[in-house]
């Protein structure tokens, strides 16, 4: 018997349609690392490269700025000016490569740096093709790293879309992304909605800024591009890509008179969702990605162009290259091993289909003009309705999945189960070595040292003028790029200029849940506590350094809110000095802190020691994150009362453990 692959079957057609792009989500450490784990992941078959930035990349701080501390590879890749660039794409051709960039209000800047890399080798701007995501509106709303208000933020939006579709017609300037609405709580029409509602709002101010040629119009609409979010319940997620491309299509027709059909397409890549992997049991996590998967490249007429998939474990940490691998050779099998791609759209004529479809577009269309009447996605940001409606969203569902009407497998229901020998031993997960932020910023500074710092003055000069004057930033951003002006001096300038922005967190006006069952019990037990304190038991919740993803601290705010305590929220971006601070005025019985970048070792650490030089050493300090068992041993032993990670799920449990902590430190007392 041979062992060579067997041969395709003889009728199967020869006409298959070409797959999606395989991308995955990659970067970490620093640029030469990150440039190594794109030449792997090119070598095993992937044919597009989506690049994570770190956090300070991506809020528009140096390596070295304070805030900085701890975030510094994390998360992503440090780019901080033109050296890291290059370094990050060395040996990978440019003007052959598809490129997505997760980046949003510092786009125009990164996106600078890439044309002026690509122009360091030859490559002709126009060659370029990839996408920057560019979406801020849904950064004030769910992942916040946002910087600028919204009206300079859209104006620099609309600079990208207007400068691209002359010089990059090949490039995405604008991903509308609605992926982390569904991270934040986003139901399918809230999704639908607010995706679209952002989408109008980008095109409505391209439109007014006289950037573009009113013929021209139709062609930047044609390069908007959707990036969005797959969940597991794949046929409901299936409908409402089918939903997404149909209202598109109608918004463009009948908004913008976009006649030519390849104009008015729902072009939109995917990464599945990673909300949904849990903790417990993570094998379990594969066939979740593949379920997902399944929704939006199934339907011919609502697949991806391209396609991300997360890996099994990264609710457990950073994921390994053989992880990433993993996930790369799903996508492959389902492209070269199935007939998927021999077939039309297989659920044309489905009325089930159908019929879900047009409930969510009913369901999408009432909510866009609501959105509507009060003057757009701008104005419901900036009233916190958006935010509020997806805090209340997110509790609904967390609610479910603590009371056991939602099924999660191996987290509410069949919990039982062997040790998963997939996580054992050392190097389960891929950790950051702590000597790389050390060396990033050693080599920043190197780079300041060594460039023309006149050429860089007066470059950053020309740009300050560009945006006092409201013209186009780019090729004064390119400009910078060249003379090796720094992410961190960009963005200061324009946060000269425009100001910073802090958005509404929605937690003071989101509904609140019963207080049966558990809650009850809880309520009552956080009443006798506040009597035996002499006043109403105070919780500070608190996010400090660059992670933005708020979703957990503000469930955590509602639901102590829910149980009877006061809250103290400020949202995100604090300093563990700031932290110390909020919890020493605000006279506090319990500090919680919420970090999911990685960076909780050295955030937490700081703000033990700021607790304890201030002498709030008698406030117990919870923390919460996606912590491994060692570094949650390391935060104990630094004083750290309690640790909770995404096995946690229980919200009125951890509300119940926080009351018996503070009685055990009044009985103590």
């Amino acid at each position: 018997m041979s062992d060579s692959p067997a041969a395709a079957p003889s009728s199967a057609p020869q006409n298959r349609d070409k797959p999606w792009l395989f991308r995955t989500y990659s970067g970490h450490s620093s640029a030469r690392d990150t440039n190594r784990l794109f030449r792997t992941n090119l070598s095993r078959g992937q044919t597009g490269l989506s690049v994570a930035f770190d956090l300070p990349t991506q809020t528009g701080y140096d390596s070295d700025h304070v805030l900085a501390r701890g975030e510094v590879g994390k998360v992503g890749v440090p780019v901080c000016h033109l050296g890291d660039m290059s370094a990050l794409f060395e040996g990978i051709p440019l003007d052959k490569m598809n490129t997505s960039m997760t980046i949003n209000a510092p786009a125009a800047w990164l996106l600078s740096l890439y044309v002026a890399a690509a122009e360091k080798q030859g490559a002709a701007r126009s060659s370029l093709s990839g996408t920057t995501q560019n979406d801020v509106i849904k950064e004030y709303l769910s992942r916040g790293t946002y910087i600028f208000p919204p009206e300079p933020s859209l104006r620099l939006i609309n600079d990208v879309i207007s400068f691209t579709y002359r010089e990059i017609p090949k490039w995405n300037p604008m991903n509308v992304c609605s992926y982390h609405l569904q991270e934040a709580g986003a139901t399918a029409e809230q999704e639908l909605a607010y995706a679209l509602a952002t989408a109008i709002a980008v095109l409505d101010t391209v439109k007014a800024g006289g950037q573009v040629p009113e013929s021209d119009f139709p062609t930047v609409v044609g390069r908007i591009s959707f990036f969005v979010n797959a969940g597991v319940r794949f046929v409901t997620e299936l409908c409402k890509m089918r939903a997404f491309g149909e209202l598109w299509d109608e918004i463009c027709r009948e908004r913008y008179g976009v006649e030519e059909e390849k104009y008015r397409r729902f072009r939109y890549g995917v990464q599945v969702n990673s909300l949904g992997l849990t903790e417990q049991q993570p094998e379990n996590n594969v066939y979740r990605i593949l379920l997902e998967m399944l929704a939006v490249t199934l339907s011919k007429n609502a697949r991806a162009r391209a396609v991300q998939l997360p890996a099994w474990n990264e609710a457990l940490g950073l994921p390994r290259p053989w992880d990433q691998q993993w996930s790369l050779r799903l996508q492959q099998i389902v492209a070269y091993e199935t007939d998927l791609l021999e077939y039309g759209d297989i659920f044309d004529g489905s009325t089930e289909i159908a019929r879900k479809v047009e409930e969510l577009k009913d369901q999408a269309r009432d909510e866009l003009a609501r959105l509507d009447g009060m003057g757009g996605a701008v104005a419901a940001i900036e009233s916190s309705y958006m935010k509020q409606k997806l805090v209340e969203s997110n509790s609904r569902r967390l609610r479910a999945i603590e009371s056991g009407e939602q099924t999660v497998v191996g987290v509410n229901k069949f919990s039982e189960g062997a040790p998963s020998p997939l996580t054992a031993g050392d190097g389960a997960i891929m950790t950051v070595d702590p000597k790389a932020e050390q060396e990033q910023i050693d080599a920043l500074k190197a780079w300041r040292e060594q460039r023309d710092s006149k050429a860089a003055e007066k470059a950053l000069a020309e740009l300050r003028s560009a945006v006092q004057e409201g013209r186009n930033v780019m090729e004064p951003s390119i400009a910078c790029a060249h003379a090796g002006v720094t992410t961190g001096e960009w963005s200061d300038i324009l946060r000269q200029v425009y100001g910073e922005y802090r958005a509404p967190t929605g937690v003071g006006r989101a509904a609140s849940a019963d207080s049966t069952g558990g809650m009850a019990a809880v309520r009552a037990r956080v009443e006798d506590v506040s009597g035996k304190l002499g006043r109403r038991v105070k919780m500070l919740v608190g996010k400090p350094g660059l992670d933005g993803h708020s979703n957990g601290a503000e469930q955590v705010a509602v639901r102590a809110r829910d149980a009877g305590m006061e809250v103290v929220y400020e949202g995100i971006r604090l300093t563990p000095a700031q932290i110390v601070n909020a919890a020493l005025e605000e006279s506090v019985h319990v500090v919680g802190l919420s970090i999911l970048s990685g960076s909780h070792i050295p955030l937490v650490t700081e703000v033990m020691e700021r607790m304890r030089a201030a002498g709030l050493t008698d406030i117990p300090v919870v923390v919460g994150g996606i912590i491994p068992p060692e570094d949650e041993a390391l935060l104990k032993a630094g004083g750290v009362a309690r640790v909770y990670t995404p096995k946690d799920y229980d919200l009125t449990a951890i509300m119940n453990d926080i009351v018996t902590l503070l009685e055990e430190q009044k009985i103590a007392a």
